[in-house]
């Protein structure tokens, strides 16, 4: 099954999207949007394109597992574009995911790749959206029931 991950931003939608057997993770691409529904509009369009069949989007807890206004927005967001695109949808555990992003980023630059500040910009999200899908696809992030939990 084909699952596209969303880390969902004000300002930038890093994207991330699973192999057809749902065991691998490749980030996809980084959204530079101005609204809500321009970033929905836009990641509809995209599962359209690439068969989703089902949304994982990242959830911003607070340390202590609480919900802060971040993960409320995220989770509201959420809702709304999974009912406009009537694919299910999942929300996961993402606290980490930038802080690994850009770590991995790191990396690669001390390894002699030339990134520059506005590509690391650009490629941090996607790669943040797409640590959360392979946790979650290898069983090491589970799903968030945002029914049971006060938001």
């Amino acid at each position: 099954m084909r699952t596209l991950a969303i880390d969902w931003g004000s300002r930038r939608v890093g994207l991330a999207l699973s192999d057809e057997s749902g065991r691998l993770a490749t980030p996809l691409e980084v959204l530079e949007v101005s609204s809500d529904d321009e970033a929905a509009r836009q990641i509809i369009q995209i599962a359209t394109q690439q068969s989703a069949q089902c949304l994982i989007v990242g959830l911003p807890l607070n340390m202590d597992d609480t919900f802060g206004p971040a993960a409320r927005s995220v989770v509201k967001w959420g809702k709304s574009l999974a009912q406009q695109c009537n694919l299910p949808l999942i929300f996961v555990d993402e606290r980490l995911s930038s802080f690994a992003a850009e770590q991995s980023l790191i990396d690669q630059q001390r390894q002699g790749r030339k990134i520059t500040r506005k590509q690391k910009k650009r490629h941090q999200d996607a790669l943040a959206a797409a640590d959360f899908l392979q946790g979650f696809l290898d069983g090491r992030l589970p799903a968030i029931d945002v029914g049971h939990k006060r938001v």
